[in-house]
């Protein structure tokens, strides 16, 4: 079947209330896994929602990403070059650049970085405590975590961290800022990091940033912009991830219950959470075909551009058993919230670690966490790529 006998619907769908997963997707994978779709920039592409065609597209060298930076390739954000250097490049230039930071992101590094992570969010806990409630989780411990460890690991100083969150913020929106204000935002942290590798250049460091400048192999160019995605991933959808999945758990108090009384479960937990929260609006991984391929009957040609979003492929029944249902001890749990092949998230392991401290911090020292306000009370975010609420009032 060819684009031409295919209805086109708008994408992104409209996303549901809070964290529900757009319903769409459910009815597309059952009558028309392979959709035409209109983006708000480019046109017109197809768009998978099986769990086999998602992690194909992904997967599959005959699909391009760095194909996608193309100025007329369809798109969800004004700008082609809007999810970073890596996720901008095919390989051999993207296995060349990864490899340069993936030793950082091993699992053997991150569990290095576990201790320190655990005494941040000790000290972020117990100063909520001593504050009294109420307090806001997301400001008070969510957003703070991920940041601590993100710019201690690459090198920024204290005192530059709440600029960078709020240059961060914009290169993060879709409709939230004009395309100015995200402008402005990218050329100011580039000059923040072209600044920074400047220094560490002058006087050498041994965090991440400055090992970047003294031994990779880099250039400036590539530095600053590594820095800045890895700024950008490491505290803001880690952020938005540690909230999401305190507001699930607030609402299912026998969950909590169970991991307060078996903490062991809180690995499988942190897994069945990131499979559950669709963080994104669904359409952020988009590839471009490079020669046809055919995916669920239908035939995609050279050139075009398909969505598939992880969140769908992470709520598909030929997959997982009751996926609408949040189970806190599925396995085997193979869920895509990372992505798959080349592109899969360098900061897994990083991103694992943090939540699943959060949470068992979280759940340990306030064992009658529950919100201040009732659930519609509770403010999202919107016109941003990440999901999550802005603030989550909390009591203890």
């Amino acid at each position: 079947m060819t684009a031409d006998a295919r209805p086109v619907r708008d994408f992104p769908f409209p996303a549901p209330r809070q964290l529900g997963l757009e319903p769409l997707f459910a009815e597309l994978r059952d009558r028309e896994p392979v959709s035409r779709v209109r983006l708000p920039h480019g046109g017109e592409a197809w768009l998978v929602t099986r769990y086999a065609d998602i992690r194909t597209v992904l997967g599959d060298p005959r699909f391009s990403r760095a194909a996608t930076q193309h100025p007329d390739a369809p798109r969800i954000q004004p700008d082609p070059a809007g999810e970073g250097l890596l996720m901008s490049l095919d390989p051999p230039a993207h296995t060349r650049l990864r490899r340069t930071v993936a030793g950082v992101f091993t699992m053997r590094r991150v569990d290095e970085l576990r201790p320190a992570a655990g005494r941040v969010a000790g000290e972020l806990l117990a100063a909520m405590a001593d504050a009294g409630p109420p307090a806001d989780l997301v400001a008070s411990f969510a957003l703070p975590l991920p940041v601590t460890v993100i710019c201690d690991l690459l090198g920024v100083p204290t005192e530059d961290r709440d600029r960078l969150r709020g240059w961060s913020d914009t290169l993060l929106s879709t409709t939230a800022c004009t395309p100015a204000e995200t402008a402005s935002a990218a050329r100011a942290m580039a000059d923040y990091f072209t600044a920074l590798a400047a220094l560490r250049r002058r006087e050498p460091t041994d965090d991440l940033l400055g090992t970047l400048v003294r031994e990779s192999p880099l250039t400036v160019a590539e530095v600053v912009l590594l820095a800045r995605d890895l700024l950008i991933a490491g505290h803001e959808t880690t952020a938005s991830q540690i909230a999401d999945c305190a507001w699930l758990l607030l609402q299912r108090p026998d969950d909590m219950a169970r991991l307060r009384a078996r903490p062991e479960l809180v690995p499988a937990a942190v897994e069945e959470l990131l499979r559950f929260v669709p963080l994104g609006s669904g359409g952020f991984r988009a590839r471009v075909a490079t020669e046809e391929v055919e995916l669920g009957g239908v035939r995609i040609r050279p050139g075009e551009t398909v969505f598939a979003p992880t969140a769908a492929a992470n709520r598909d029944p030929a997959v997982f058993s009751a996926p609408d249902r949040l189970d806190v001890a599925r396995h085997p749990n193979p869920h895509l919230a990372f992505g798959h092949g080349v592109h899969h998230c360098l900061g897994a392991q990083l991103a694992r670690m943090e939540v699943g401290v959060a949470l068992g911090a979280l759940l340990d020292r306030f064992p009658r966490l529950r919100l201040a306000v009732g659930e519609s009370d509770v403010e999202w975010r919107t016109g941003m790529q990440v999901r999550g609420p802005r603030t989550l009032p909390v009591r203890w």
